[in-house]
């Protein structure tokens, strides 16, 4: 019998097994294409250049961050000779871990010492990695230890002011959860029974989503929210005959009132999930790696930059290391110094440079920690990791994710950001505490006032070369980047020599996967033109 398609891939599949059969399917039109993978970032290497481009070639980079650490780590797998300068005495930039020993003085003139048990420490800086950013591609790549960081948790509290229903209350994450999910869940069960969506849906459809509700919401077999084991009990449950006590619901307008859930689509954020990732023993473990490759031949700390400027010969760098001026020029220049700062150097950037450097604003954002000396939040709150939501100035109290079930911890008392920030900025550092402590306590109780070892605060705005958390830019709407304006796309290409890299030049803005993917593009585009150089 003559072979028809069929028989013909039945037997491609007995003699080359399915992944042949398969393959031989997809090129004829009768299966999808296997998906290609995603372009991933191919680092440059020695062969690319070696007895092709004459002569050795150097790149100066201003900034031991993110973007500078990873451009110079990028660069040397090429052969190139690079010299990081930063400013800081330690890399990472506004990546930074606080522990014992941590010294700082900041621009309103207050110098803060650390005195953290040793072993115990906060991010002041970054402190979780979504499991989908090249950060961790860097973490295998560079041995750094990894672990999981619980970024929700449903026995955290939310606890929202004002006069409207439920204010001014602890309500857990899984009563509140509960209690808004189970209403929406009702209501819309109630509008498709009556016939409000006939226009949009069909019988099936219908069926289908009312399957889903009463799932979602944990619904009654009338369709009604009635409460559930799902917002926890106040007698846990126990053996025999002991059932625990559910918690009685709050009621549905009191919950839509009161505006309960206004904090949970942050869970829906690409970035943001229950698990994340982060470095054992602080984020900054990433940047000291990051030094060990690079090699501190090729770094020097403190090193204040004061000038930059294109010349024949390539980029001459000025800068100032212990009260005396030193300068460096090499063929090419990585800047990674925040743009808000680039306009003090000593520059002969063109002017609609630095119109497009003006564009990005600085950012408020801070953290203070606190050492407790007992761990009340596991032991009498069952909470390990995550974090309580408020609408007070302090915005998060967030957990340790490390050292559970030991006797003490530090827990971050604020994390915010924007008009709640810039509250604490002018404060000085017992200020801050004692607003600190004053707003969590309206949350957790008195407890949260007693057993305090130690804390330390920062404010990236009052932090010397930061001066801001991250940039946003003017006229980028909500973007998450700065595709929309002209002065973003514009920072992209080069001044003659002249790079610019961070994470402000990314889709990721505040993420360190941003500033690795923007590194990543300049390194890219500098090796490719050196390679047609040839």
């Amino acid at each position: 019998m003559p072979y028809t398609r069929r028989s013909f891939m039945r037997s491609l599949g007995i003699t080359g097994g399915a992944g042949l059969a398969l393959g031989a399917m997809s090129s004829i039109g009768l299966a999808p294409a296997v998906a290609s993978t995603p372009r991933r970032f191919q680092a440059p290497a020695a062969g690319d250049l070696i007895g092709k481009v004459k002569g050795n070639h150097s790149v100066v980079i201003l900034g031991g961050g993110p973007s500078g650490l990873c451009s110079a780590y990028e660069l040397q797998k090429a052969g190139y000779k690079v010299t990081v300068l930063e400013a800081r005495n330690r890399p990472g930039g506004r990546v930074w871990s606080i522990r014992n020993g941590t010294e700082e003085t900041d621009l309103n003139g207050e110098t803060q010492t650390c005195t953290f048990s040793e072993g115990h420490f906060y991010n002041l800086g970054a402190t979780r990695i979504p499991q989908n950013h090249n950060t961790i591609d860097y973490c295998r790549e560079l041995g750094v230890e990894l672990q999981m960081f619980g970024n929700q948790n449903a026995n955290t509290f939310v606890n929202y002011t004002g006069n409207k229903p439920l204010a001014n209350q602890s309500i857990t994450y899984r009563a509140a959860k509960a209690d808004t999910y189970g209403y929406m869940s009702e209501l819309l069960q109630k509008a498709t029974n009556q016939g409000a969506l006939d226009q949009v849906l069909s019988k099936e459809d219908k069926e289908a989503l009312s399957s889903f509700l009463t799932d979602f919401g944990d619904l009654s077999s009338d369709g009604r929210y009635v409460g559930s084991s799902r917002r926890g009990h106040s007698a846990e449950p126990g053996a025999g005959l002991n059932f625990g006590t559910e918690i009685e619901p709050f009621g549905m307008s009191d919950v839509i009132q009161g505006g309960i859930g206004r904090a949970f689509s942050f869970e829906f954020g690409y970035d943001q999930a229950m698990t994340m990732m982060t470095p054992v023993g602080g984020m900054d473990r990433i940047y000291y790696k990051f030094q060990d490759a690079i090699g501190m031949d090729n770094i020097e700390f403190g090193a204040e930059v004061s000038g930059m400027k294109n010349v024949p010969e390539g980029v001459t760098v000025d800068y100032v290391v212990d009260g005396k001026t030193k300068s460096i020029t090499a063929d090419y220049a990585i800047c990674t110094i925040p743009p808000h700062l680039i306009k003090r150097l000593n520059n002969n950037l063109p002017s609609d440079i630095l119109l497009a450097l003006d564009a990005a604003k600085p950012s408020s954002s801070g953290k203070l920690g606190i050492e407790y000396s007992r761990r009340w939040w596991e032991t009498e709150d069952r909470i390990y990791g995550g974090a309580s939501n408020t609408d007070r100035d302090i915005s998060q109290i967030m957990f340790p994710y490390d050292h559970y079930n030991s006797d003490r911890g530090v827990v971050v008392a604020y994390y915010s950001s924007g008009k709640r920030q810039q509250a604490f900025e002018s404060l000085t550092h017992r200020q801050r505490l004692a607003k600190a402590i004053a707003e969590g306590a309206e949350i957790h109780g008195d407890k949260y006032t007693r057993d305090i070892s130690s804390s330390f605060s920062g404010s990236w705005r009052r932090t010397k070369y930061s001066e801001s958390a991250w940039a946003s830019w003017a006229g980028a709407g909500d973007s998450h980047g700065g595709m929309a304006t002209p002065e973003y796309t514009k920072l992209l290409e080069p001044v003659d020599r002249i790079y610019f890299a961070g994470d402000h030049l990314s889709n990721a803005i505040a993420w360190q996967h941003g500033a690795f993917t923007s590194a990543q593009d300049v390194v890219t585009h500098l090796h490719q033109r050196v390679a047609q150089t040839a």
